[in-house]
């Protein structure tokens, strides 16, 4: 059985390769692996993993996005590793628990890495979020339900998303990211 740590270091190496622009953030993820304390569980508040996803209607032109209830901002779903070291499993696992969406599937590979700055949110001190980000593709039935850690969820436009005002930067890059990988020739 292959050793999942080993397979996320290689698929961050291989992500900062092929995204050089994120190389300097894919170097820092595989050096968070290689720390002595676990970086899949939330109470290493040095940091640690999460996952997420862009998650893409089956037509590929609209994105859900959650108005996420503890920012106040529009965001894709996702949350905490929790000990899981599968992280296309965790951002698949958060996208169901977030959206209700039942009719999904994870794309296997890394399509963002992103490391945030989470604030103090009333016991837990601030800290970091190496998020792994994913896609996760809708079936046919792309009817939803609005979770507790939500506001409200919205099919938007990718195309919003990429060009708009008022959307998260690291959003924004994985939408303008997928609008490249779509337009690119088969």
């Amino acid at each position: 059985m292959a050793d999942p740590v080993a397979s996320l270091a290689r698929a961050f190496t291989r992500f900062g390769q092929a995204h050089p622009a994120q190389s300097q953030v894919a170097t820092e993820f595989v050096a968070v692996l290689g720390e002595a304390q676990d970086p899949f569980v939330r109470t290493r508040l040095a940091g640690h993993f999460t996952a997420s996803a862009l998650v893409v209607s089956r037509d590929g032109a609209r994105t859900l996005l959650t108005h996420h209830r503890k920012l106040g901002l529009w965001l894709q779903p996702g949350g905490h590793a929790d000990g899981d070291r599968d992280l296309a499993r965790v951002a698949l696992r958060e996208t169901e628990e977030e959206t209700g969406l039942r009719d999904v599937a994870v794309l296997p590979e890394i399509f963002d890495l992103d490391r945030h700055w989470i604030p103090v949110h009333r016991d837990v001190p601030g800290h970091w979020h190496y998020d792994v980000r994913y896609v996760v593709r809708a079936g046919t039935d792309e009817t939803f339900a609005i979770s507790e850690e939500s506001l409200a969820l919205a099919w938007v436009p990718i195309l919003e998303v990429a060009l708009g005002n008022g959307y998260d930067a690291s959003l924004q890059r994985m939408a303008q990211r997928w609008r490249e990988r779509a337009a690119r020739p088969s």
